[in-house]
């Protein structure tokens, strides 16, 4: 059986089927998007161009410069199959509007489930055979929190809460409801602002009766991106937890506090900048040398984790694909619902996935393997910067454009 499957790579969506190369599935959402952008720069293009700009100040944003529509950051940042086979469910974000969207074989347009200006969505995962979704909400304050809703978008549900960072929902299979996921708590100063998160363990929740319990948990370790196969094992990437430093100092107590409006201000330009550069190529600040812009690509923000890429592809620059996480990144398989001893399967692993033939499929950020019967990986594909890969299970050409 030809075996698809789907990854995301620079906040876009590829979809490989068989041996065929892969193709760019573009949102027509977001490019929707992007060109009422180029619509209104254009019915205002008066206020910076000419005696229009002289009058308006300018009418500059960041760096003096006036931004392109064109490359309007467009982030994916979640990919599920759908509830059907033959689907795909994406999570995407612009600086104004996050949603969650569908593709299906045979159409020709792209289904939005739910979208919003006032929520940020990620990390959405379809219950198959079912009617639900479950999807992760980011917060104001740092923290996120999971919920579910049907198919159809009707209005969702939070089902986890408190100060946490709950994140990659996954269903598991064989008992409807219910979900495993990622969870950490958050450590807040006397303002309430973040300060520190705690190790990042594994819960399970009954999304119908609320009832949650711990699988896998350990002070020294995090334990990223859940699911349980069909035959209860427990999978997820165990990496080392960086415990945070306390700070005592009353004079760093002070300063951090005179401090925080521009701290705040510098925090979310950067950010801005970040999302920009990774998305588009290109960064909203202009001033500086090449320098300072290599600099900014130092440190790449690969599922919601920071990673230094350039520091780690140093030590393994004689490698033809080379792991964009250290190789203390594991992919861990414990049996019995997590009970069992934990077996590591690869290391280097920022993503996988499960194949309905029990095959593994990881991305290391720059190529894909897939494990069959514990044998040594073999290569699937290469390209750059692989967030994240499912098992695709579609059954005909899914047409995304007429």
């Amino acid at each position: 059986m030809t075996k698809d499957l789907a990854y995301l790579s620079r906040g876009k969506m590829y979809l490989k089927r068989g041996d065929a190369p892969p193709e760019l599935l573009e949102s027509q959402f977001g490019e929707s998007v992007r060109q009422r952008a180029k619509e209104i720069q254009k019915r205002h293009a008066w206020k910076t161009e000419g005696r229009g700009a002289q009058f308006m100040g300018g009418g500059a944003f960041w760096g003096g410069q006036v931004q392109d529509p064109g490359e309007m950051p467009i982030a994916i940042n979640g990919l599920s199959p759908g509830c059907r086979e033959g689907q795909l469910l994406y999570t995407l974000n612009t600086p104004d509007i996050s949603g969650i969207f569908l593709l299906r074989e045979g159409d020709y347009f792209e289904q939005r489930i739910f979208h919003s200006a006032d929520h940020r969505v990620a990390q959405v995962c379809a219950m198959p055979g079912q009617d639900q979704i479950a999807f992760v909400l980011r917060q104001r304050d740092g923290g996120a929190s999971l919920a579910v809703m049907t198919s159809e978008g009707k209005e969702f549900t939070e089902i986890t809460q408190g100060d946490s960072i709950d994140e990659f929902p996954h269903w598991v299979p064989g008992r409807p409801g219910t979900l495993t996921f990622q969870s950490a708590g958050i450590g807040r100063d006397a303002r309430g602002i973040f300060a520190a998160r705690g190790p990042y363990a594994v819960q399970q929740i009954d999304a119908t009766a609320g009832e949650m319990k711990s699988l896998a948990e350990d002070e020294k370790f995090d334990f990223l991106a859940p699911r349980i196969s069909a035959d209860g094992s427990l999978y997820y990437i165990r990496r080392p937890y960086d415990t945070p430093r306390a700070r005592t100092s009353p004079w760093q107590m002070l300063m951090d506090t005179l401090l925080f409006p521009f701290r705040l201000v510098n925090a979310i330009f950067h950010y801005l900048n970040f999302f920009s550069m990774t998305y588009s190529g290109k960064p909203l600040k202009t001033s500086g040398n090449a320098r300072s812009k290599e600099m900014d690509m130092r440190r790449l923000m690969l599922m919601g984790n920071y990673v230094n890429a350039l520091e780690v592809m140093k030590h393994s620059a004689d490698q033809e694909t080379p792991a964009l996480v250290p190789s203390n990144w594991e992919l861990v398989r414990s049996a019995s619902y997590g009970s069992g001893p934990a077996e590591v399967l690869a290391k280097g692993v920022l993503s996988f996935d499960l194949e309905e033939d029990g095959s593994v499929l990881f991305s290391n950020g720059s190529a894909i393997f897939r494990v069959e019967d514990s044998r040594k990986p073999v290569l699937v594909l290469k390209s750059d910067l692989i967030e994240h890969v499912i098992a695709a299970r579609l059954a005909a050409p899914l047409v995304d454009t007429p």
